[in-house]
C-alpha cells in the first residue's frame, strides 16, 4: 500500500516543485502533530486561517451539531437555512450600518471575483484599480488586479482595463478618475510584506473614490477577523469601504468567504440578468456554522484585546544582528533581513530543527511572515522566539549565508 506522502506526490498537484512534505496527523490550538508525534509550533496559523487556533473546540462543536441537521440543500440563495441567515446577522453587527448585505462564497479569491463583478454592475464603468505588489487571490479576475507580473505573466491575456498604483502614494490617487469603476486595496498589505498605510493615506483615497464617483473595495482576507487587533483592520484607519471581502480566518478552518456591501449596492445582481452571480456552495451551512463560531470565541475570550501586548513581546522578544526591521500591524507581521538567501535556511532550521513552522512572502522574500494564532499564549510566543533566534544564529553564524 502507497504511503500518503507517495499518493500525495504521485496524485496530488502540486505547485511547486520543492513542497514543504510536512505529513500532519492531527492539530490543536497553535500546534500541529506529525504521524510520529513530533510537534511543530505554528506561526503562520495556515496563512491567516486559524485566528482561534486549530480545532478550537466551540468551532468543532458548531460543525458536529450543523452536520446532524443538513449539509447542502440547494445553490446559493434560495432556501432559508439558519447558519448562513445568523452569520450575516452577526457580521452586520461588526461593521457600519450600511455595510448590510452579505453575499457567502467557498474562498477569498471567488468574494474578490464577485466584488470585482458588482463594482462593474453598480457604477456601469470598466476600469479597475489596484496597487503594485497587492496580492488578491489565483483566479482569473483576482490574478488580473494582483500587482505582480511575474504571477501575472503566463496567463495573459487577463482582464483588460486594469491599472495599478504605488500603495501609500497620495500622488498616484490622481490615477483614480470618473472611468474607474472601483479601487480595490489590502486595508494591510500582505504579500508585500506587511505594508501598513501610512497617516491619512486611506482616507485620502476614500475621498478620492466618493470624488470621482468610484467603489472603494477593501480586501480584508487576511488583516481581518482580528488579526491586527480590532475586529476589522479599517476601524483602525478613519475610513470605510463601500464594499469588504472576507475570508481566510473567519471560518475556523472551514472554507468560507464573503463580500459585504449595502442592499442597494448588492441589489444589481438581481436583475439584468437575473442570478447575476451565483454559486453552488456559497454559504453552506457548516462553514457558515464554524463562521458563526469562530465570531463568537472572538468576542466571548475577547481575543482582539490582547493582540497589541502578544504583537509588542514578538517584537521585543526577536532582536538580532541578522534583523533588520521587524514590520507589522497586530499579529501580522513581517521579519526581514538582508535577502532570501539569508532568510531561507532560517526557515528551514527553524522547521526541521526546532519544530517551528513560518514562511516568507510572495512579494518580499526577505522577510519571515509571522501571523500565530491570536490564542498563542505568553510562553508558547517565548517558545517560538528563542526557538527563532536559536535558527537565526545557527545560519548567520555557525553556517553564515551569502546575501
Amino acid at each position: 500500500m502507497l504511503t500518503s506522502r507517495q499518493l500525495f506526490l504521485r496524485h496530488q498537484a502540486q505547485t511547486s516543485d520543492t513542497p514543504l512534505l510536512l505529513e500532519i496527523e492531527r492539530a490543536e490550538g497553535v500546534y500541529m502533530y506529525a504521524p510520529d508525534g513530533r510537534r511543530y509550533l505554528d506561526l503562520i496559523s495556515g496563512i491567516g486561517v486559524s485566528n482561534v487556533g486549530h480545532r478550537h473546540p466551540r468551532v468543532v462543536q458548531a460543525i458536529k451539531d450543523q452536520a446532524d441537521k443538513y449539509l447542502h440543500l440547494m445553490v446559493y440563495g434560495e432556501l432559508v437555512q439558519a447558519p448562513p441567515a445568523e452569520l450575516a446577522q452577526a457580521l452586520h453587527h461588526t461593521l457600519p450600518t450600511h455595510l448590510d448585505t452579505v453575499y457567502f462564497t467557498n474562498s477569498g479569491a471567488e468574494a474578490i471575483e464577485g466584488a470585482l463583478k458588482l463594482a462593474k454592475r453598480h457604477t456601469g464603468r470598466t476600469e479597475l484599480i489596484s496597487c503594485h505588489n497587492a496580492y488578491h487571490g489565483s483566479t482569473h479576475g483576482a490574478l488580473s488586479i494582483t500587482g505582480s507580473e511575474s504571477f501575472r505573466q503566463s496567463y495573459r491575456p487577463l482582464l483588460p482595463d486594469v491599472r495599478h498604483l504605488r500603495f501609500n502614494e497620495l500622488a498616484d490617487l490622481d490615477l483614480i478618475t470618473e472611468r474607474t469603476a472601483a479601487v480595490i486595496v489590502e486595508t494591510v498589505q500582505g504579500e508585500a510584506g506587511v505594508r501598513v498605510p501610512a497617516p491619512g493615506y486611506l482616507p485620502a483615497l476614500r475621498q478620492r473614490c466618493t470624488e470621482t464617483g468610484t467603489l472603494l473595495i477593501l480586501d480584508e482576507i487576511q488583516c481581518g477577523f482580528g488579526r491586527t487587533g480590532s475586529f476589522w483592520a479599517f476601524e483602525q484607519f478613519g475610513l470605510e469601504p463601500d464594499i469588504l471581502v472576507c475570508a481566510k480566518g473567519m471560518g475556523g478552518g472551514m472554507p468560507i468567504g464573503a463580500f459585504i456591501s449595502s442592499r442597494e449596492i448588492m441589489a444589481g445582481f438581481k436583475s439584468n440578468p437575473v442570478l447575476g452571480h451565483c454559486t453552488t456552495f456559497g454559504g453552506h451551512p457548516v462553514s457558515c456554522a464554524a463562521s458563526l463560531a469562530t465570531l463568537r470565541v472572538i468576542q466571548d475570550e475577547n481575543l482582539l484585546a490582547a493582540v497589541p501586548a502578544k504583537a509588542a513581546r514578538f517584537r521585543q522578544l526577536l532582536r538580532h544582528p541578522a534583523i533588520r526591521a521587524v514590520r507589522g500591524h497586530g499579529l501580522l507581521m513581517a521579519v526581514e533581513f538582508d535577502s532570501y538567501a539569508v532568510l531561507k535556511p532560517i526557515i528551514d532550521r527553524a522547521l526541521e530543527h526546532e519544530g517551528i513552522l513560518t514562511d516568507w512572502f510572495l512579494f518580499c522574500d526577505n522577510s519571515l511572515r509571522l501571523a500565530p494564532p491570536l490564542t498563542i499564549s505568553e510562553a508558547e510566543i517565548d517558545e517560538a522566539a528563542a526557538a527563532l533566534l536559536r535558527a537565526i544564529d545557527f545560519v548567520t553564524t555557525a553556517q553564515p549565508a551569502t546575501a
